[in-house]
């Protein structure tokens, strides 16, 4: 038995700590380079944005469904009780129901609300729904939209690739040069989906450079990878990766480095690719001197670059932010068809990845179980979107889309039930989402903050963050199985996600097929030994789950995989190994593909100039390329309110990364607030100067709070996603294309006054006796704790 308690999270394990002033979360003591963000859960910076009672938006409540959509995020709530609150989005789901049928509801939902395998909101939400005859699903995700449809037909799915990365320990047993288009950020591996374990990414780095490997970063940014060593920085313009892959295949074809027997015999399609790459097919090779009048790169380095990937064992990587682009679905699919071209798939050290750098888990060396999963059911609705789609979806009921090959319309959508993300951070040209989500009757969310999709609601339901409930906590790769235990108890009146559905199940009269008579702690130890059956199969032993909770912590580390190589086996058998495409090989070229005969997406990868990048025309009105990548201080836009995040902060809003050259030539100087702009929106950011951005591109994080100003629209705290474009990828993946985007910056033509993010909704009322009345949050003390909370008043 352990005496220390733990909780999860996506940042890592923490160590819960009694003290005189409550309890604070300490980093696992075996972390060797933990993630302060997740230290700050506790804070009182983000207690004071809590939604603490049940709320209803005061013309919803005062005149029902539909009235005065304008006003989403412009009026106060009316604060109420619990039963009232139940019985209000029952009904709500009963109208429609009875009206428009279940086809008529979204259940939104990201995966990133909970590290724990019960409390997760998306499998919460989709599970009720689902108990009362369905809804319509999303499909894919921001981070991978294009990734998930392209490269099942090219190589496998994303979700076994991230599983079987070659390790980190292998690598730096082989690999001799190590390639990657996007870097290796160190703060996008700060996290797992469902909670990291020992943060490994700096280490493996640093191994690998003093084992000699040399390390090129391909990226408009310099800070890309750190090994402790020297890394080659060839800063190509943003969007312009294809065409340096091109290049890169071009030399290494001409120079005879091609493996023409792996191509022969891992792959189909070469021969409809081979002319493309040398010009046969359309009278323009793809050579380091048409790559170079792309890229802005000299054509000499890319020559010599192509050599030494062609004589070294060499490991390609790619990061997510490229597939988020216009035509994204070409990088991953070029740099596959580059790495076979190079024939070291499947052998330790070379090949190809992923994502290396974006979650922690990817290059781990930990077993691959399956952790515990709270079954969803069946849903009977068909209609879906990709999930980048929901302004599509909003304003064009009716009309079709396509998709991987598909054609499917978009359901007329008039309640949204949203529980576990903030769709005012994850989506692209927020001015117009929110125009679109003015659109449905009803908006009914489960938030613990007023985030800014909470303010834009209906009806908002407070519910309990993971430092209030227990949880099991696993994540494939990650090496640990957490019992995760409480911090503290609910602040308020908040709720689990599960106590809330299943009040509402049993109002709808469907509380045992939704709960299966099970309360929270029925479920956790139904679905802890459920996984411990299937890891006794698997040779792994675990306690009971009394057991479990009295321990705490397994590690599982003893089951680690001694040299996990990507795609070994299919490199030693491809015939007993095939891969999971059509043909069970490498498809360069795919027949399934070139059938949907899309202009946007043909049967091979292609260079496709991107709608919005330096060479487009509209680059001489928006001059600068807009990098809108993932924070350093928050995931997404979770714990933004934090003392951590804010400590970031220039003037109270997000800082934008720019050139000195570029600041030069518009006057701007280092610390000062300047506006990012083009024709889709703008918004106010802290200037921050450094040469590790190229000149004519700009960085600025995603998840800041969405802050629009009511009298001009422009967003006060620095979020990017004012500016970047709702369209998709293309007609295959439909998925995000925010880095494509052009923007310009200036000095504010006015003195801006504060940013007001973290200023509380005005909130009306108190619950009714018994509900967890809460003195600090009346009418009289509510702007005093605003203001508190660090925020100007």
């Amino acid at each position: 038995m352990s005496d220390i308690r733990y909780s999860a999270a996506h940042w890592g394990i923490y160590e819960i700590e009694a003290g005189p002033e409550g309890p604070r979360l300490l980093p696992m003591r075996e972390d060797p380079d933990a993630s302060p963000i997740g230290l700050h859960q506790l804070a009182p910076e983000l207690s004071a944005m809590r939604v603490r009672r049940p709320a209803v938006r005061r013309s919803f409540l005062d005149h029902g469904p539909g009235a005065r959509t304008e006003l989403r995020g412009k009026e106060p709530f009316v604060e109420i009780s619990w039963d009232e609150a139940i019985r209000l989005v029952a009904e709500e789901l009963t109208r429609v129901r009875a009206r428009h049928g279940n086809e008529a509801i979204f259940g939104g939902s990201y995966g990133w609300a909970s590290a724990g395998r019960f409390h997760h909101a998306q499998s919460q939400i989709h599970r009720f729904l689902n108990s009362i005859g369905g809804y319509v699903a999303h499909r894919d995700s921001y981070s991978l939209g294009a990734a998930r449809v392209v490269l099942p037909h090219v190589v496998g799915t994303m979700d076994e690739l991230m599983k079987s990365h070659t390790s980190w320990d292998v690598l730096a047993d082989h690999c001799e040069l190590f390639v990657s288009f996007g870097g290796v950020p160190a703060k996008n591996a700060q996290i797992s989906q469902a909670g990291a374990g020992r943060h490994r990414l700096r280490a493996a780095l640093e191994r690998m450079a003093r084992a000699g490997c040399q390390f090129v970063n391909v990226s408009p940014l310099a800070s890309g990878i750190e090994t402790g060593g020297p890394v080659e920085w060839l800063a190509a313009r943003p969007g312009s990766d294809t065409a340096l892959m091109l290049g890169l295949a071009f030399e290494i074809h001409a120079s005879g480095l091609h493996d023409r027997e792996f191509l022969s015999r891992y792959c189909v399609g070469w021969e409809r690719f081979e002319p493309y790459l040398t010009g046969a097919s359309d009278g323009q090779p793809k050579s380091a001197d048409w790559a170079a009048e792309l890229t802005g790169l000299a054509a000499g380095r890319i020559r010599d670059l192509a050599r030494r990937m062609g004589e070294k064992r060499t490991m390609i990587n790619a990061a997510w932010s490229l597939q988020r682009a216009d035509h994204g679905e070409q990088p991953f699919w070029m740099l596959v068809t580059l790495a076979a071209m190079l024939g070291q798939i499947g052998l330790p050290g070379g090949g190809f990845g992923l994502g290396y750098g974006c979650e922690n888990s990817i290059g781990s060396a930990h077993a691959r179980l399956s952790g515990p999963t709270l079954p969803q059911g069946r849903n009977a609705v068909q209609a879906f979107i990709p999930v980048a789609r929901i302004a599509d979806m909003l304003e064009r009921p009716g009309d079709g889309f396509a998709y991987d090959g598909g054609h499917y319309r978009y359901p007329d959508i008039r309640l949204i039930y949203w529980a576990g993300g903030n769709p005012f951070h994850h989506h692209q040209d927020l001015g117009r989402l929110e125009r679109a989500w003015q659109k449905p009757e009803t908006i009914v969310v489960h938030e613990p903050f007023w985030t800014p999709t909470a303010r834009r609601a209906d009806i908002v339901l407070p519910v309990t963050t993971p430092t209030e409930r227990e949880d099991i906590s696993y994540a494939t790769l990650e090496g640990y199985l957490v019992a995760s235990r409480p911090v503290s108890p609910p602040l308020g009146a908040a709720l689990d996600d599960y106590e809330i559905f299943r009040r509402i199940a049993a109002h709808l009269d469907v509380e045992d097929a939704f709960s299966e008579g099970r309360d929270t702690e029925a479920w956790l130890r139904h679905l802890y030994d459920g996984m411990r059956r299937r890891w006794a199969d698997a040779g792994v032993a675990l306690p009971d789950f009394d057991g479990f909770r009295a321990v705490g912590r397994i590690d599982l580390s003893s089951h680690d995989e001694p040299e996990r190589i990507c795609l070994e086996a299919f490199r030693a058998d491809p015939a007993a190994a095939p891969l999971p495409t059509p043909s069970g090989r490498i498809e360069i070229h795919s027949e399934t593909v070139a059938g949907f005969a899309l202009a946007d997406c043909p049967g091979h990868p292609v260079w496709l100039p991107p709608a919005e990048w330096l060479g487009a025309e509209l680059a001489a009105r928006y001059p600068l390329h807009l990098i809108s990548d993932q924070p350093e201080r928050r995931l997404h836009s979770q714990l933004d309110p934090s003392p951590h995040s804010r400590s970031g902060k220039i003037a109270g809003r997000e800082p934008v990364t720019m050139h000195p050259a570029d600041a030069a030539a518009r006057g701007l100087n280092d610390g000062e607030v300047v506006e990012l702009f083009n024709d889709r929106g703008g918004c106010l950011a802290g200037l921050r100067l450094s040469e590790a951005a190229m000149p004519g591109v700009v960085r600025l994080a995603t998840g800041a709070w969405f802050d629009p100003d009511p009298e001009t629209g422009r967003d006060r705290h620095g979020n990017p996603n004012v500016l970047t474009a709702d369209r998709p990828a293309s007609s295959l993946s439909q998925g995000c294309a925010a880095q494509s985007c052009l923007v310009e910056i200036r000095r504010p033509p006015e003195t801006p006054g504060p940013p007001r993010p973290f200023v509380l909704p005005e909130l009306i009322a108190a619950a009714a006796p018994g509900e967890g009345a809460d003195p600090e949050r009346s009418e009289a003390g509510r702007n005093d704790r605003s203001d508190a909370a660090g925020q100007p008043p």
